[in-house]
């Protein structure tokens, strides 16, 4: 069966790669590295996954193939909304390529289901692309947190992927002028957990008022937080669960 998912902007969650090593300001307080802390044993999980220390878990560098993962998908008959590598990030530079090429093999084969990818590592996604044969069920998406990595949605634009999303979480900063040109939907998200830096109302509303002027689907995944459910998802009294217009018959 697939993983669900508690992320509100997906259903499930696929998992050929596993572990990470932290790439920009969005990563200090991943909630990934939390997860994979709470759950490792001893064994490869105790020494992959997390090393406690004051700052909290920490990436232990050590990226994992899970090759017995690779045709899952395929076994799941219900179509579904599937984010992949919620554990990671595909163009890490220690996935292989022709690793990558496995996985979007599979989603090719697996029509009945949405495939949901992000990455902070833009520069590789550009590189390799012209190396993946994309399909319409894949969406591919890159996360920027601050003005900072706003030159991540210029590389997005150069891919050939079918659907292209950004994830703007945690939002740490204004994200004023976006050029949503080429971009099918926008998530933005506040930061949780412990540690967790505030996101501004204002930051959230010039970007849903840029999506509007731009006709791009809206996303409003959280407040974020110490306590992320407490905070809840309400912008301006209302919930925004827009999906990208060419799938307006897929639900979440």
């Amino acid at each position: 069966m697939a993983t669900k998912s508690a992320i509100e902007w997906t259903q499930s969650t696929w998992n050929p790669v596993r572990g990470c090593t932290r790439v920009s300001e969005g990563c200090r307080y991943c909630y990934a590295e939390r997860i994979a802390a709470r759950f490792s044993k001893r064994g490869y999980a105790y020494e992959e996954l997390a090393k406690m220390t004051k700052a909290g878990p920490r990436w232990t560098n050590k990226v994992r193939l899970v090759e017995d993962l690779l045709d899952a998908p395929l076994k799941w008959k219900k179509p579904q909304l599937i984010f992949v590598n919620s554990m990671s990030d595909m163009f890490h530079e220690d996935v292989p390529l022709d690793f990558i090429q496995k996985i979007f093999f599979t989603m090719r084969k697996a029509k009945q289901h949405h495939f949901q990818i992000l990455t902070k590592r833009s520069k590789r996604l550009v590189k390799l692309n012209s190396k993946i044969q994309w399909s319409e069920n894949v969406w591919m998406g890159v996360s920027v947190e601050n003005e900072e990595y706003k030159f991540r949605i210029d590389d997005l634009r150069k891919t050939n992927a079918n659907v292209k999303f950004l994830s703007l979480e945690p939002l740490l900063g204004e994200l004023r002028n976006l050029d949503l040109s080429g971009i099918d939907w926008v998530i933005v998200g506040g930061e949780s957990g412990p540690g967790a830096r505030l996101m501004q109302e204002e930051w959230v509303l010039d970007i849903r008022d840029q999506c509007q002027q731009a006709s791009v689907p809206f996303f409003f995944k959280q407040w974020g937080g110490r306590n992320k459910k407490r905070e809840g998802r309400v912008l301006e009294n209302q919930t925004w669960d827009a999906l990208p217009y060419a799938y307006k018959g897929v639900s979440i």
